[in-house]
């Protein structure tokens, strides 16, 4: 052995098939190897830009460690993914992780109003209210008024809220709330009952004055509504709600020209610019009165751009004076954009009611020359106008005479299915998405379409296809919430609702829509949980008056009948 080294001791460990961790005691604080995977994981997904990888395993990690901050990490991710359902699930898990904070709450008013549940969007609210916090229940009031939400429900909740609160320490804007809904349903009685007990709790502000303009307009208290209008723009002078309110109680009192001077006078000292004087003309107009409403637009006239809005305005002045040609030239002058096909469907209805079929359909067919990058959605609005007028076969004729002129228009192929499926041509529906696939193979849209129908009419041996075609368009789509639930009927009609279900009850969070609902319904039913179908269906029938898909549940099983 040479001098000044040291010998080397070599150690040899036995490899087994056993885990040497197998006996180790579990851990009890900080992270294991699995839930330290799981957070880097996440983290490395969002720095990558994968949001929804990141939310989903930031939303995994809270199942191991159920802490808040986590899913409010998903809750974050997930809003910058395409994936509503996972949202949702997200922001649930923070509510249910941080009961003690209402940002959760806010974020699931905002995904509830958003996916048309206006009621849960309410109930979030009112959480947040009974935490002693600002939701503003008269801005929700106020947008479901003016989208014609449901406002039986939303007052039924609003009045068991204010029922239950004690009236020294409820504030004042549920009963706004309330009485703005009171007021959108003619029950004046009520509205003033609230409105005096909200200026008990000391509500004298923006909301307060809005709200009893309103309420002297519907009672024809117009003197009242220009006193509350008068002093709603005297604390806010640049809300301009309050000068359309005072604008429209002079017109009522039949003070046009006091109203015509005031609202000069205004716009001079209004810094709202052409959208007020827009919104003025738009309001004379709708009193019924054209020639104001022309003469606030007189600063526009020979102007080289104009916003598509005067144009319209103008249009429907004309043609509230009956100068159908001079209406046809300003809706025409709308320009591409948001406004350009609605002006060019008000021209053809305009002509089409003044009896003049073909001149609205050689207006189209010049539109169409003209706009080539309209050019489908100009044929489609004239096959919905000629069915609207019971021209169907001329429609079916026309978009015929198109696709002989270009056979393999993707659109224009879908558009012949989709009217073939609603006439019950499946075999012509069939033949029309197979040649657009064929050109396609790739359109989710077509893929799902095809599938789905298959699924739906349950015909013999075609189930497995109708599946193939489904799982394709899921590929592609993955967060489609009809391809979810088709995903989840073709399930039902193979025999298993309980895998149904799961595909079904996402597709109904992220599209809360009634077609969708029907089929959650069938499925709870067939699972023996009739109860709930029945409470999903009184409230999908308490949205909207027209039901057609629950309707037809209900026709084949009476049973879920609320």
């Amino acid at each position: 052995m040479s001098a000044g080294r040291h010998p080397v001791q070599l150690v040899f460990f036995t490899v087994t098939d056993d885990d040497p961790l197998q006996n180790a005691p579990p851990i009890t604080q900080g992270l294991d190897a699995e839930g330290l995977s799981l957070l880097l994981g996440a983290e490395l997904a969002a720095q990558r830009g994968d949001y929804q990888r990141a939310s989903q395993g930031y939303l995994d990690a809270t199942q191991r460690y159920p802490v808040a901050a986590l899913a409010e990490r998903a809750t974050f991710t997930a809003r910058y993914s395409d994936a509503p359902e996972l949202l949702l699930t997200a922001t649930r898990r923070w509510q249910a992780l941080a009961p003690d904070t209402t940002a959760p709450n806010r974020l699931l008013a905002a995904i509830a109003l958003q996916q048309g549940q206006w009621v849960e969007s309410l109930e979030q609210r009112l959480a947040i209210t009974q935490a002693g916090e600002d939701t503003d229940l008269t801005a929700l009031a106020e947008f479901a008024i003016a989208e014609n939400g449901p406002l039986p429900d939303l007052l039924e909740r609003l009045r068991a809220y204010v029922s239950t609160q004690d009236a020294a320490s409820l504030q004042s804007d549920p009963l706004i709330a309330t009485a703005l809904l009171e007021i959108a349903l003619g029950d004046t009685h009520a509205a003033e009952a609230n409105l005096q007990a909200a200026r008990a709790q000391g509500g004298n502000g923006r909301t307060l004055w809005l709200a009893v303009a309103r309420l002297g307009l519907e009672t024809q208290n117009y003197t009242k509504a220009r006193q509350a209008a008068r002093q709603g723009l005297a604390d806010n002078p640049e809300d301009v709600r309050f000068i359309l309110l005072l604008a429209q109680a002079e017109i009522r009192l039949g003070n046009i020209d006091a109203a015509q001077q005031q609202t000069d006078q205004l716009l001079e000292n209004h810094q709202g610019g052409d959208e007020l004087r827009l919104a003025l003309s738009q309001l004379y107009l709708d009193e019924g009165y054209p020639e104001p409403a022309q003469q606030l637009l007189q600063p526009f006239i020979g102007q080289p751009q104009n916003p598509d809005r005067v144009y319209i305005l103008l249009g429907e002045i004309a043609l509230a004076e009956q100068e159908i040609d001079n209406a046809l030239l300003y809706f025409r002058q709308v320009g591409e954009g948001d406004d350009f096909i609605p002006a060019r469907a008000r021209a053809a209805g305009m002509l089409i009611d003044n009896q003049r079929l073909l001149d609205a359909r050689a207006f189209l067919r010049i539109e169409r020359m003209a706009h080539d990058e309209y050019y489908n959605s100009l044929l489609t609005l004239e096959i919905q106008l000629l069915d609207e007028y019971g021209q169907s076969q001329e429609a079916d004729q026309l978009l015929d005479r198109e696709l002989a002129r270009t056979p393999d228009d993707s659109t224009l192929l879908y558009q012949r299915a989709m009217r073939a499926w609603e006439a019950g041509d499946l075999e012509q529906m069939e033949a029309d998405l197979k040649r657009l696939l064929a050109n396609e193979p790739d359109n989710a849209n077509a893929l799902n379409a095809l599938g789905y129908t298959l699924a739906d009419k349950n015909l013999d041996g075609r189930l497995d296809e109708a599946q193939r075609l489904i799982e394709r368009a899921y590929e592609l789509a993955p967060n489609d919430p009809a391809v979810l639930d088709s995903m989840g009927w073709v399930y039902y009609r193979q025999g298993q609702p309980q895998r149904a279900l799961d595909w079904l009850e996402r597709a109904f969070a992220a599209m809360p829509d009634q077609e969708i609902a029907a089929h959650l319904a069938e499925v709870l039913h067939a699972l023996g949980r009739s109860e709930e179908a029945r409470e999903l269906i009184d409230a999908l029938m308490r949205q909207t008056s027209e039901h057609p898909a629950i309707d037809e549940l209900l026709e084949r099983l009476p049973s879920l009948a609320p």
